[in-house]
């Protein structure tokens, strides 16, 4: 047995890290395995995930998740997570993060309703027919201060009663009229060419830490599909493969070029593993995204937004254009000044 369950050692942006994983929950723990300062983290880590998982798993009257109150909200997400349309519609991942999601809106304590006073009252708790707009409302703005949060939050819930209105477990949706809180942002910032230039003179081909960084900048894929990339996606001299994202829902699949750097990076990179391109220290692909997935945002490509939307598999340009815009910037206003002052580029 392993001498701390439920851990992972991982590197990450030039440093080895430990998490703490459980029941869906992940915190990353302070210090090495075996110092006084780990223990304590993870003694810590511990005790809040026993504390969550009991907050979800008990009422004050300790009933438990799997046997939920007929009717209450805590009975209707049970229900979901069994259906054929969480199980079969949504991918792996999604399911994951749609339980957490849900999950926490179980170990939520109600709103004021004068007939919960003096009880300790989670949303779990809630029969489904009392569940209204301001219910909604109240769980979604208690993420307010993180508003991407609260949006993901707001999403798992509509389709969880997307779900239950089609199946006649509830007569209205109320998540009708709940609209997503509004996030002001223009993307990721894209790598400047002496920031990549940067990267590349620290990590030079042969290294895992080159091979991510060719593999993102030369096929603008998400780290799920970058990390899932191997020999078996090469294809008569292409790189062909179903994105990640959607599968199960509106597939998108790819054929893409692969690039003389890319195509160097496969050829002189020892200890490549043999499934996927991308292993760790120990020679196993990755188990998670999470492991090598902040070290790269976005790629300046000098693409055309529809250039970007083949090569993404965007199915829009929204998010194409809020791409090239930002990558774009620095050239626009040096020709808008050239304009201005009669200097041709």
């Amino acid at each position: 047995m392993r001498p701390y369950p439920y851990t992972r050692r991982y590197y990450d942006r030039g440093k080895w890290r430990i998490d703490f994983r459980h029941k869906g929950k992940t915190i990353q723990l302070k210090g090495e395995m075996g110092t006084a300062e780990f223990q304590q983290s993870y003694d810590a880590a511990k005790a809040l995930t026993a504390e969550r998982l009991a907050a979800v798993a008990t009422t004050p009257a300790e009933r438990r998740l799997e046997a939920p109150k007929a009717g209450t909200l805590r009975w209707l997400i049970v229900e979901y997570f069994k259906s054929a349309t969480f199980r079969t519609r949504l991918d792996v991942n999604t399911q994951a993060e749609r339980r957490r999601l849900l999950e926490d809106c179980l170990c939520e304590r109600s709103t004021n309703d004068k007939t919960k006073a003096g009880y300790d009252f989670r949303f779990a708790d809630y029969a489904i027919a009392d569940l209204g707009e301001k219910h909604i409302r109240v769980l979604r703005d208690r993420k307010q201060h993180v508003p991407n949060a609260a949006n993901n939050r707001l999403k798992a819930l509509r389709g969880l009663f997307k779900w239950a209105k089609e199946t006649n477990q509830i007569a209205t949706n109320p998540c009708n009229g709940v609209p997503k809180l509004q996030v002001e942002t223009d993307g990721h910032r894209p790598w400047t060419e002496a920031e990549r230039e940067q990267y590349k003179a620290r990590h030079p081909v042969g290294t895992m830490a080159r091979m991510a960084y060719e593999l993102f900048y030369g096929t603008g894929q998400r780290r799920g599909d970058v990390r899932d990339f191997g020999p078996h996606n090469i294809v008569k001299g292409k790189l062909v493969f179903r994105q990640e994202k959607n599968q199960k829902r509106k597939p998108v699949d790819l054929e893409l070029p692969i690039t003389s750097d890319l195509q160097k990076a496969l050829a002189s990179t020892p200890g490549m593993g043999k499934v996927k391109f991308l292993v760790n220290e120990h020679g196993q692909p990755f188990a998670s995204k999470v492991s090598f997935g902040n070290w790269f945002k976005h790629r300046d490509m000098g693409a055309s937004a529809s250039e970007l939307c083949a090569i993404f598999g965007w199915r829009s340009l929204r998010s194409a254009e809020i791409y090239v815009r930002a990558a774009n910037q620095k050239k626009l206003a040096s020709q808008a000044m050239a304009r201005a002052n009669h200097i041709h580029l």
